[in-house]
């Protein structure tokens, strides 16, 4: 198994394989793409500047399938229609994230959409909250594209810091894997929190 997962990501192959589990995990949040664009980082730490993955075309290929994924999902809620709104509807924890997320956008700070690209399921619930609202694809798209950017850097930054700090090891890929869980966990309290009413 951990013979074929080297062969992949020694490929260019893993280019793909990246684009398409970050692009699905909108809509499956439960698809490990954090876990691959991390090992994927760490492989490409402990290679050559021939090798592949190259750390740059890496980090572009997860951030350009991040905003892509948070953009088909964005459309597919808008033209969702009545049916997509009785789905939200019976979910107070759906209702709720919508309402904060159309004040978050409303007041012209879309921290929160960033912030949501790294609590689990929390890209699901913005990216479709938004087109379910019917929030302008202006006030959505540039905090979907800071998000997927930021997302893609930190994400590539942990395996490669990882495993200059640790060596190309799948105790480095865990290390960091943990970090990335541990931002997701800080994500999701803060996401959590009322705002304060002044």
């Amino acid at each position: 198994m951990l013979e074929q997962v080297g062969l992949l990501i020694g490929s260019p192959w893993i280019y793909a394989v990246v684009a398409l589990s970050v692009l699905l995990d909108v809509f499956l949040p439960v698809l490990p793409s954090g876990v691959l664009v991390i090992t994927a980082a760490t492989a490409a730490a402990a290679g050559t500047a021939t090798d592949v993955p190259d750390i740059l075309a890496l980090t572009l290929c997860a951030a350009t399938a991040s905003v892509l994924g948070d953009l088909v999902a964005y459309r597919l809620a808008w033209r969702g229609g009545a049916r997509l709104d009785r789905a939200i509807s019976r979910s107070r924890r759906l209702t709720t994230a919508q309402q904060r997320l159309g004040a978050a956008l409303a007041r012209g700070g879309g921290a929160l959409v960033v912030l949501a690209r790294f609590a689990p399921a929390g890209r699901s619930v913005v990216s479709l909250g938004a087109g379910a609202a019917h929030r302008r694809a202006r006030d959505f798209l540039p905090w979907s594209a800071l998000a997927g950017f930021t997302w893609a850097v930190y994400s590539v930054a942990l395996g490669w810091f990882g495993a200059h700090w640790l060596g190309a090891t799948w105790l480095a890929t865990a290390v960091s894997v943990g970090a990335l869980f541990g931002a997701g966990a800080g994500a999701a309290f803060l996401m959590r929190r009322e705002p304060r009413t002044s």
